[in-house]
């Protein structure tokens, strides 16, 4: 079979979809992954053959852009401006209560993240992927959830398509209560921003809205079931397995520590999108160094140069460390919940302190794991206090019920198929839904 991958121009998105993409390709299938020109050289560096469309999609600015404005005397003075961290509270498509998930809610949350979050990230590349796919006429279409130009371009094509999950199924569970509750009103009352959104872009290309360009023919989901959100439509669970680049194990790893190894790492999306983090990683690092335990800073260098020479002893900091070798090294780990570092410590069972960031499901993430007893999150990540965080991290340490939970969850990972073993239902799945393209250019 043809198969594209397609995700928009971040490397976390691009490395979780490698082991799925290198284990189609071992079983004999043509694999490509489109995206943004600036994600070209990172997918070639997986082995993989990359396919540049559209415009780079340069993060980084667009959020120093917003961050300047934000920063101007007249936005700051202005009563009615609503920074990021306040808009995503208000709609939170990672909200779970029904009693906030009413069909105003759920409506709002879509007329929100249609046209501002959705479309930015491959609204720009969505034609040249249509006339990529009608040319190259792929099997399948595997795309990463925040990427709508991947139905897009499956349907113009004809190919079967499925969303591959990164972390919670945020959209599916928010579009499993939107459509209840459209069923529930009148007729006139049922707007729905994603079909009127998706409508429109499809409509370009001489298509018509399905619900299947929402969330998928079917989703590929890495997602232990006891956490998973409870969506919709066909699910194909596989096991996740960390991936982090191209890398060398350091000399150190190589002996076991001497002592409790904490992982303290926040990840390359705050620092590639946002170029901040919302606590200070070195207040973070010296309170946990207090402890009688070895810490391991895994950093960004804008995070490396702000800590100066100040770093206490047990402390080593690293620009970078392969996750899949540390942390099985590690008695904890100390993140913002991003999806790499949260999914490889499940996959190795080691217990999580959460400092939950705006992105995406790292809040949600953290309470659901908290709840299960493999973690515990920060109260307030925006006023973090040094008693606080080093009573979480002694908690984690000395109440061997966190490293249960979280083996128990390692576990569940290590008993769901891995990636190979669900090539033979991909391929039968695309094989349901394949169909000829009358537009095909070939």
């Amino acid at each position: 079979m043809r198969i594209l991958f397609t995700t928009f121009a971040a490397r976390s998105h691009m490395y979780a979809q490698v082991p799925l993409a290198w284990a189609l390709r071992s079983a004999g299938h043509d694999v490509r992954i489109a995206g943004q020109p600036d994600l070209a050289d990172d997918i070639t560096r997986t082995g993989l053959t990359a396919v540049p469309l559209g415009q780079p999609l340069d993060q980084a600015a667009d959020a120093a852009t917003i961050d300047d404005r934000a920063l101007e005397p007249e936005t700051a003075a202005d009563p009615h401006a609503v920074d990021m961290t306040t808009w995503t509270e208000i709609l939170d498509i990672a909200e779970t209560s029904p009693d906030r998930l009413t069909p105003d809610y759920t409506q709002g949350v879509f007329a929100a993240y249609a046209p501002l979050i959705f479309r930015y990230f491959s609204w720009e590349m969505t034609d040249d992927l249509v006339d990529y796919a009608r040319w190259w006429q792929p099997d399948l279409i595997i795309w990463d959830t925040l990427t709508y130009a991947g139905p897009i371009a499956a349907l113009a094509s004809g190919a079967a398509h499925a969303r591959l999950l990164f972390g919670l199924d945020l959209v599916g569970g928010m579009r499993r209560h939107h459509l209840a509750g459209l069923r529930n009103r009148p007729e006139v009352l049922r707007d729905d921003p994603m079909s009127e959104w998706l409508g429109w872009a499809l409509a370009d290309h001489g298509l018509s809205f399905t619900e299947e360009v929402v969330t998928g023919q079917w989703t590929i989901d890495p997602v232990p079931d006891s956490l998973a959100l409870p969506t919709d439509g066909l699910r194909v669970p596989v096991r996740y397995v960390p991936y982090n680049g191209p890398s060398v194990l350091p000399e150190w790893l190589l002996e076991p520590p001497k002592r409790p190894r904490v992982c303290v790492t926040f990840g390359v999306s705050n620092q590639e999108v946002f170029g901040r983090d919302r606590s200070s990683v070195g207040d973070i690092i010296r309170t946990v160094a207090t402890l009688d335990i070895e810490v391991v800073a895994a950093l960004h260098p804008a995070q490396v140069a702000k800590l100066g020479g100040d770093v206490p002893d047990n402390v080593r900091v690293v620009n970078f460390v392969p996750l899949d070798a540390l942390l099985p090294t590690c008695a904890a780990v100390i993140s913002h919940g991003g999806a790499g570092t949260s999914q490889t410590a499940l996959a190795h069972g080691v217990p999580q302190i959460f400092l939950p960031c705006m992105i995406w499901d790292s809040e949600r993430k953290a309470q659901r794991m908290e709840e299960y007893g493999a973690a515990l999150r920060v109260a307030d990540v925006d006023d973090v206090s040094a008693a606080e965080l080093r009573a979480l991290l002694v908690r984690i340490l000395e109440d061997p019920s966190f490293a249960e939970r979280a083996a128990r969850l390692r576990d569940e990972v290590i008993a769901t198929p891995a990636p190979g073993d669900i090539v033979p239902v991909l391929e039968r799945l695309t094989a349901l839904h394949r169909r000829p393209s009358p537009l095909a250019v070939r």
